[in-house]
């Protein structure tokens, strides 16, 4: 399997086993690199952080101002292991995400609703009311709860479309491994006629 085109790539398609493996390198991923990373951290004597979270929350957190306004209170080595790690995981993810909507036949603006209106109900739900009021509260969060198991159950529980579509080949259809030109559709033996023995030729349509 090309890895490449795998984890970093947005074009084609994957079926529902690979989307899961996916989560799995990520997790295998996030837990090596920040052990490296606190590694690293510690030998330069560093100030470890008390707890440490990577959650896609996080990754809103960019745009929204309370964030900010806390920033110099944040753990400086556990503010450097999110900015190594964050751009790395959320690109590998939406990457396998996106080609897992292209095997349901769907474009990867799906994701979106699927994974950034849940992410952003999840950093800026406790305020929504104070923004929205609280019935345009209550629907965002009822919508972001409603995309989130849908985009699940979408990427995670259900066949992709079978054959071909319009991003690509079944990532399921059986490989053909016979060979593209077949030596004896293309020849005949020549009955014996005369006292020459018999020849192959090409038959007539094939010269």
């Amino acid at each position: 399997m090309d890895y490449v085109w795998y984890l970093f790539r947005f074009d084609g398609r994957i079926n529902r086993a690979r989307c899961w493996l996916a989560i799995l390198i990520i997790m295998c991923w996030m837990l090596f690199l920040s052990l490296v990373l606190f590694g690293v951290a510690h030998l330069f004597g560093a100030t470890m952080p008390e707890q440490f979270n990577i959650g896609p929350d996080r990754i809103f957190a960019v745009i929204d101002p309370a964030a900010w306004r806390s920033l110099s209170s944040v753990n400086p080595t556990n503010l450097f292991v999110l900015m190594v790690e964050t751009p790395l995981f959320l690109w590998v993810y939406l990457a396998t995400s996106i080609k897992r909507l292209h095997d349901r036949n769907k474009s990867g603006w799906w994701m979106v609703a699927f994974f950034a209106l849940p992410c952003l109900y999840s950093q800026f739900g406790d305020r929504a009311g104070d923004w929205l009021g609280d019935w345009a509260a209550m629907l965002f969060g009822l919508s972001a709860f409603v995309f989130s198991v849908w985009g699940f159950v979408e990427m995670y529980c259900l066949k992709g479309t079978k054959a071909a579509n319009r991003f690509g080949a079944d990532p399921l259809a059986p490989i053909d491994t016979r060979p593209s030109w077949d030596p004896q559709s293309e020849i005949e033996m020549v009955p014996h006629t005369a006292s020459p023995p018999p020849v192959w030729r090409v038959k007539p349509g094939y010269e």
